[in-house]
């Protein structure tokens, strides 16, 4: 490269100057058609890829919950009652897009809207026994690369640290992968949202960033935390899951015996 100097102003190395691109296109153009070698790192290896599908309105049933596509008829009042009641959880919509809402009548407005979307597409989280407790979605459905992300999750403050919970997570994800044969599942948070990343790193999410200023919500500046998942380390996050919600892991007081130990590999 040339280092004009003081003498930039030149005629001599004005001429250098211009001649510069057209011979550096020139190297460019000569380095490109000699052919490239094929590398040997492991992100350019050629993958036989078939995109994805995308995810039903049908439901997805698990042993102790249910994944209900959202009728707001049937959800819409006992959701509300879970998030608005006297035992509700105060800080559960601290870091939602929407919520607290004023009236029954307007989160049935909300629902409604829900109910029709395709992307997010919600489903309501219904415990077997105590019927509709929360909330979650497959968003950012992307089939073409395999990327889809679990997100708009609210767990009422009886579904929250329970067996129900985990095994809504596991209900999505083994859907996403097994299923609908995504490659990645992401998780999304604000990331002053300490509850919902530490549940990120339980259910087998691997931190990958931080989208500084990324959002405004609520008129506040959100910075987003990334989480994913990958499909190598699936079977592997799977079994953990598994091992953990079998009955033999829980007491006759329902207290777990031993802790969720799913763990992305490293990069």
């Amino acid at each position: 490269m040339i280092s004009a100097g003081s003498r930039a102003g030149t005629p001599a190395v004005g001429a250098e100057l211009k001649r510069l691109p057209l011979t550096l296109a020139r190297s460019l153009f000569a380095a490109c058609m000699a052919g490239a070698k094929r590398q040997d790192r492991p992100m350019a290896r050629i993958l036989n890829w078939q995109p994805a599908r995308l995810p039903q309105r049908k439901i997805i049933r698990g042993e102790r919950v249910r994944l209900e596509p959202i009728a707001p008829r049937n959800h819409g009042a006992p959701l509300y009652t879970a998030t608005h009641g006297p035992d509700r959880d105060e800080r559960l919509w601290d870091y939602m897009f929407v919520g607290p809402f004023g009236t029954a009548r307007d989160f049935g407005y909300w629902l409604s809207d829900c109910a029709e979307s395709d992307d997010p597409l919600f489903y309501a989280i219904v415990d077997r026994k105590r019927g509709p407790l929360g909330l979650a979605s497959y968003t950012r459905i992307n089939p073409d690369h395999g990327v889809i992300e679990i997100g708009n999750i609210f767990f009422a403050a009886q579904l929250q640290r329970t067996r129900e919970a985990t095994e809504a997570i596991y209900l999505l994800l083994e859907n996403a992968f097994d299923r609908l044969g995504y490659r990645r599942v992401e998780w999304k948070c604000d990331a002053r949202n300490r509850r919902s990343m530490q549940a990120a790193a339980r259910f087998g999410f691997r931190h990958e960033g931080l989208f500084r200023q990324h959002m405004i919500v609520k008129d506040e500046s959100r910075d987003t935390a990334w989480f994913a998942m990958l499909d190598r380390d699936w079977p592997r996050i799977r079994r953990a899951y598994q091992r953990w919600l079998h009955d033999k892991n829980f007491d006759d007081e329902g207290e777990q015996r031993r802790p969720l130990k799913a763990q992305s590999r490293g990069y």
